[in-house]
């Protein structure tokens, strides 16, 4: 894992991730015909997905998208589903040419996790973004994550702090309202990428950071996102603020 410059403001840290995303986007698309990645969503992901999306020269018709999580029950319309998140933020702009959905109001979740599940095992991850929850979550894997599940895609429970951040940013009115559910990428799946870059501003993530990607910090299921300290081609893009306390 490479912790890269701590930037001043969360935007220029976003540009820089965006950059260096962009960077393994091209280099992968001068290899082979097809390049798959993965893309994160919540508010630590507005100012990266702008900067990419804006950048020149990535032959995006030649890409096909993943995404990291969706909540069991909620339609692709309702404001806080990470597909419409994604297609109004991404999808819409840079037209890659598939984008492989979580049906998170499947009549049968489990159906659909072996859905997904059969897609994605038949790629290769070339470049996988992603986010750290305030409770030091990957993805959605909540503490104590599964560190030895196989699987692609799991339905996992949401803890009450990953639960409250949903509603602190904004996407739900009430605690009440976020589901308890989600269907999420494992944490071996997430690691089975070609390269991550993990972008994580502001300091309400500032306790994830240290306790996850700190020099001191134990790879533990119980800080989920300190796996990344055992990938051999993670980025990870701090503000001042999120490294605060390092």
């Amino acid at each position: 894992m490479i912790i890269n410059n701590i930037y001043p403001t969360k935007e220029e840290m976003a540009k820089a991730a965006a950059e260096k995303a962009a960077e393994l986007l091209k280099s992968h698309l001068e290899k082979k015909p097809i390049v798959y990645f993965i893309a994160a969503t919540g508010a630590s992901q507005f100012e990266f997905l702008d900067f990419l999306c804006s950048i020149e020269g990535i032959e995006w018709n030649r890409t096909e998208m993943f995404h990291l999580d969706e909540y069991v029950g909620i339609s692709a319309s309702h404001p806080a589903s990470f597909r419409k998140y994604l297609t109004t933020r991404l999808v819409e702009r840079v037209h890659p040419r598939k984008a492989y959905f979580i049906e998170g109001d499947a009549i049968e979740i489990s159906k659909e996790c072996e859905r997904i599940n059969k897609l994605i095992s038949s790629v290769t991850i070339d470049v996988a973004f992603v986010g750290i929850g305030e409770n030091g979550h990957l993805a959605f894997n909540d503490p104590p994550a599964d560190f030895d599940t196989t699987d692609p895609y799991i339905i996992v429970n949401l803890d009450q702090n990953c639960r409250q951040q949903q509603v602190g940013e904004g996407w739900f009115e009430t605690i009440e309202k976020v589901p308890k559910k989600a269907i999420s990428m494992s944490i071996n799946e997430i690691m089975r990428a070609e390269n991550i870059i993990c972008t994580c501003p502001d300091k309400r993530k500032a306790e994830a950071v240290v306790n996850c990607l700190s020099d001191k910090a134990i790879v533990s299921p119980q800080y989920p996102a300190s796996i990344l300290k055992n990938h051999k081609s993670a980025y990870c893009f701090l503000d001042k603020d999120s490294a605060s306390l390092l």
